[in-house]
């Protein structure tokens, strides 16, 4: 055994909540998957190391996407079947011939297609946010509740080992003591912010329906930015990278911590550095989520050099206790009690590449989350199977108050004012301005779902 094995053998050893799980099926789970992107693709491939699954079906608006997608998967099942494609979900889903359909599409995507699953009685896993605005983010838990349906989506943090670790010993031991405040950020966080001049409007290429991709969202002109990936950039297809990366440090701090909603949001921020760039998402930006005993911030910029000397924590949260500090990120965790000159306590990212070796060589896999993925696969699969007694880590509800806080966020530095947040109204209190902006006008013939029509 080389040193590398050994040590990887070690933290496995040590993550003893990620033991593989058995799943007693008389059939391998049917799963489908619309969006045949970045993470739609490391995710599925997560789900086959883990448990006995089918891939039934892949969907995509881009045939380039969809036929590598399908290529890989034949080649990565047991079965070697190459799955079905589609270029419209709704196909995809009339078929009603899977038990799981993952949605990994742009997030200007997510709440129609996971609503439609639903409907047809699957169940669904889902990239976040919750979609694009509060109201679609609120269907969506409406509609997983009134079809009984399983929703995990892969804010996979509370699936991560050594943040599970951390958790358990660092915070629920009592170690921190009172939580004072907490910090998370990501720092020089790069989207594409090309110039008209380095990335004009062009048109799409042939193998796209950039109609059927542009779907509810506002029709813009096409450039290389805008796909694959780059949408990213652009407030029409998602919520900046406050919707991107906040997302997951805010609900990793909410699942650390035990915290509901915020009380009240305040944001400000904008394009103040990159004024001649394509991309309409704020280059600067800071979120203060006040929560009853203690606020939670955020802060990020796409400019300038990293002020964080340690590579482990680019994407961070930081809980300031009245005995220390616990630092956290998806590389590691650190406990650095209050005096002490480095840290107590210490786990990086477990990587399983003696069991997965497909790890090593995959295009395009974040590594260091690999393990958080299968561990959010098996949690999910568990509460199918405890389906009424069990809801997954990382349910709708949790992605739903996590989602919808970012998306306040961002209405608060649109509105330039705090946003106290009512959730059992689920409005805005005494801001009619802001009431009528939690809902996304839609592209038509596409429709707005509400929770009242789901």
């Amino acid at each position: 055994m080389t040193r590398r094995r050994f040590i990887e053998s070690s933290a496995a050893v040590s993550a003893l909540a990620f033991v593989p799980t058995t799943f007693a099926q008389d059939r391998p789970l049917r799963v489908g998957l619309i969006g045949t992107g970045w993470y739609g693709k490391g995710s599925l491939l997560r789900a086959l190391q883990v448990a006995p699954i089918e891939v039934i079906s892949l969907c995509d608006t881009d045939r380039v996407m969809l036929a590598e997608a399908a290529k890989l998967v034949s080649q990565r099942q047991k079965s070697g079947r190459t799955p079905r494609t589609y270029a419209d979900f709704r196909q995809a889903i009339a078929a009603k011939d899977v038990d799981v359909m993952m949605v990994s599409t742009p997030d200007h995507w997510h709440a129609i297609p996971a609503i439609a699953a639903m409907k047809a009685g699957m169940d669904v896993y889902c990239e976040k946010p919750t979609g694009v605005d509060i109201i679609e983010s609120q269907s969506m838990l409406a509609a997983a509740r009134k079809y009984n349906c399983v929703v995990q989506v892969n804010t996979q943090r509370r699936s991560t080992p050594h943040l599970i670790e951390a958790k358990n010993e660092i915070i629920t031991s009592g170690k921190l003591g009172k939580i004072i405040k907490v910090e998370t950020g990501v720092w020089w966080h790069m989207r594409n912010r090309d110039t008209l001049s380095t990335a004009p409007d062009i048109a799409p290429p042939a193998s796209l329906d950039y109609d059927l991709w542009t779907g509810p969202a506002p029709m813009r002109p096409y450039s290389k930015i805008n796909h694959p990936r780059g949408w990213r950039s652009f407030n029409e297809y998602g919520n900046g990278i406050v919707g991107d990366m906040c997302v997951h440090m805010l609900d990793m701090v909410r699942w650390l911590l035990d915290l509901g909603w915020p009380e009240e949001v305040t944001s400000w921020g904008g394009i103040l550095n990159d004024r001649q760039a394509r991309a309409n998402i704020s280059d600067t930006q800071t979120a203060v989520f006040k929560f009853p005993k203690f606020d939670v911030t955020w802060n990020h910029r796409t400019w300038g050099r990293s002020p964080e000397p340690e590579p482990d924590f680019q994407w961070f949260g930081t809980i300031h206790g009245e005995n220390g500090i616990l630092k956290c990120g998806v590389f590691r965790y650190e406990w650095i009690p209050n005096g002490a000159s480095k840290p107590e306590k210490s786990r990086k990212a477990l990587l399983e590449y003696a069991t997965y070796p497909e790890d090593e060589t995959e295009k395009d896999l974040e590594r260091h989350v690999a393990s958080a993925m299968r561990g959010h696969w098996r949690n999910f699969l568990e509460a199918r199977q405890k389906r009424g007694v069990m809801r997954p880590v990382a349910d709708i509800e949790q992605a739903h108050i996590s989602s919808s806080s970012c998306f306040l966020a961002n209405l608060s530095m649109k509105l330039g004012r705090s946003l106290k947040w009512d959730p059992t109204t689920h409005t805005v209190s005494g801001d009619a301005e802001a009431n009528n902006q939690l809902m996304r006008p839609y592209r038509g013939p596409w429709v707005h779902p509400t929770p009242a029509t789901v």
